[in-house]
Order: structure tokens, then C-alpha cells, then sequence
């Protein structure tokens, strides 16, 4: 039997463990270094399941394990997901989307150093994929290589296929030039969204209402979402609540009022839905205030 084929034999042997893991309805996946542990949801709509059929129909087909990926993480197995990647790379070693969607489920997980790794070696293979830049972006903020963040979220921005894209990554690109104490240039990217241009995906408009908050065009009561009560259980509920929470935060930060900035952070990190980027930047910022290891 050829190499290659041994390999993807050896693949699909080790993936029957994973179709097995798959079935567990939730688990641990992340320990945060503030003390809380963080778990999956129960796949109470059967996502994994149906990918992991449809995967048994073609085991050898990398979007198959692409898709089971996916799915596990609509479910925040996001540590399943990195596994499941893994197989799939061994079949297609210089899949670039396949290091990319690695690469984003490694930042949960708080793998930020793997997350470069894989995100550089999406770049590498497609120089101008829009989400290996982004992703890439924030594993570096994320460790506070603030620098390299802006190098990386420059690139999404030039790239950006539209507004929403544009938007999002500016947002970061903004906090990055911030962090970096790179005032002159924050301000200059933030006019590459100027008044008039508008969020075609609702999701978008938590970033821009931070954009705008930025470029004091709205309030800080005016950005800032309602925030969740205790009892919710909507997911974009928080998610919108999170990500305005910590940007704004983040600015009360790199505008030296650290106590105001903590509030916010702590707000945030009452929160469940541990897989948002701001829950993962309230977290860490919270952990930096604590002396706390929160990067790897």
C-alpha cells in the first residue's frame, strides 16, 4: 500500500474515536485561570449528528470533516472541532480553509500561539483570505502583540469583500492601533467608514455602533445594547451585549481610566456564552488585572 494511502487508512481509523465523541451531549472544554470552567451545549438539534452522518457517507471528503467541524462548533465543542480538523488536514495537508477554521476554533480555547501557527500557514497558502487575517489578527491582540494585530487586521480591511467586512475588522483594527499607542493612525482608519455607510448583516451593527462610538458619532449609552438579565437565554442577546460591553471598555482602558474599564469587563464576564471575543478580552483583561496566567 503507497504512503498516502496508509495515511488516509490511519485517518480514518483514529476518526471513528471522534464519531464516538461526538455523541456526548456536553463537556468540559475550557478552564479559565479566574476559576470557572466552561462546557458545550447539548446537541438538542442534532447538528453533530447530521454531519457526522453525512461524513460516514464519504470519510475521505475534507469539506465532509469541514462540515462536522462546523458543526461541533455551532455547539462550542470547539475542542472537538480542533481534533476533527486535524484528521481533515491529514487528508488535505495545504487546505488553507481548513487551517483557518482550525485556526478560529483554537481561540476559545485560549490556544492562541497554535491559533498563529495554523492562521500563518492559511495566509500562506491564500494570501488574501479575508477570515485567516481576521482570526490571525486576534490571536495576536489577544496575547497583546498589538502591532502584529494591526498588521493582520489591515490586511482584512484591504481585502474585505464589503461594508460588513470592512466594518468589523476597522472595529478591531481601531482597538489594536489603540492598544499599540497608535492614536494618529486609529483615528485615520476609522475614516475609512465614513457617515453614511450602512450594516447589511445585523450583526455587523454591534461593530458599528462601536465604530461610531469611536468616532463620536453615537454615546456610550447610545452604543451599548441592553444588557442581558440574569435569567437569558438568548445567545445573540449576550453576544450583542458583550461585544459593545468590551469595546467600550477597552477604550475606557487605553484612555486610562482602568476602574471604569473593569466594570465593563466584569459585566461581561457574568455572562455564559464564553465562545464571543469579547467575553474572551473581558477575561483576559480581568485576568491581567489579577496577576492571572490567561494567555498561552
Amino acid at each position: 500500500m503507497a504512503p498516502r494511502k496508509i495515511a488516509i487508512a490511519a485517518a480514518l481509523l483514529v476518526s471513528a474515536g471522534i464519531l464516538a465523541a461526538v455523541k456526548e451531549t456536553t463537556h468540559l472544554e475550557y478552564s479559565s485561570p479566574l476559576g470557572r470552567k466552561f462546557y458545550s451545549l447539548p446537541d438538542t438539534n442534532a447538528f453533530v449528528a447530521k454531519a457526522q452522518k453525512e461524513l460516514q457517507s464519504d470519510m475521505k471528503h475534507p469539506g465532509m470533516w469541514l462540515k462536522l467541524a462546523q458543526a461541533q462548533a455551532a455547539v462550542w465543542q470547539d475542542r472537538e472541532a480542533v481534533a476533527t480538523l486535524a484528521h481533515a488536514l491529514e487528508l488535505v495537508p495545504k487546505n488553507p480553509a481548513l487551517y483557518t477554521e482550525r485556526g478560529h476554533r483554537e481561540l476559545p480555547l485560549h490556544e492562541f500561539k497554535r491559533a498563529q501557527e495554523d492562521l500563518k500557514t492559511a495566509i500562506d497558502l491564500d494570501p488574501k483570505d479575508v477570515e485567516a487575517y481576521y482570526h490571525f489578527g486576534l490571536s495576536h491582540y489577544f496575547v497583546g502583540e498589538f502591532e502584529q494585530a494591526a498588521e493582520a487586521f489591515r490586511k482584512a480591511v484591504e481585502f474585505a469583500p464589503n461594508d460588513d467586512e470592512r466594518i468589523n475588522s476597522t472595529n478591531w483594527l481601531y482597538a489594536s492601533l489603540r492598544r499599540a499607542k497608535q492614536p494618529d493612525a486609529a483615528a485615520k482608519a476609522l475614516e475609512g467608514i465614513p457617515p453614511e455607510m450602512k450594516n447589511t448583516e445585523p450583526h455587523t451593527a454591534f461593530y458599528l455602533n462601536l465604530v461610531r462610538f469611536f468616532q463620536g458619532r453615537m454615546t456610550e449609552a447610545e452604543a451599548l445594547p441592553p444588557e442581558p438579565s440574569k435569567d437569558n437565554t438568548d445567545t445573540e442577546t449576550e453576544l450583542r451585549f458583550d461585544t459593545v460591553a468590551y469595546g467600550i471598555g477597552n477604550w475606557h482602558l487605553y484612555n486610562d481610566h482602568p476602574d471604569e474599564a473593569r466594570k465593563y469587563f466584569e459585566r461581561v464576564y457574568k455572562g455564559h456564552v464564553w465562545i464571543t471575543w469579547g467575553f474572551i478580552g473581558s477575561e483576559i483583561e480581568l485576568a491581567r488585572m489579577k496577576n492571572k496566567p490567561a494567555l498561552q
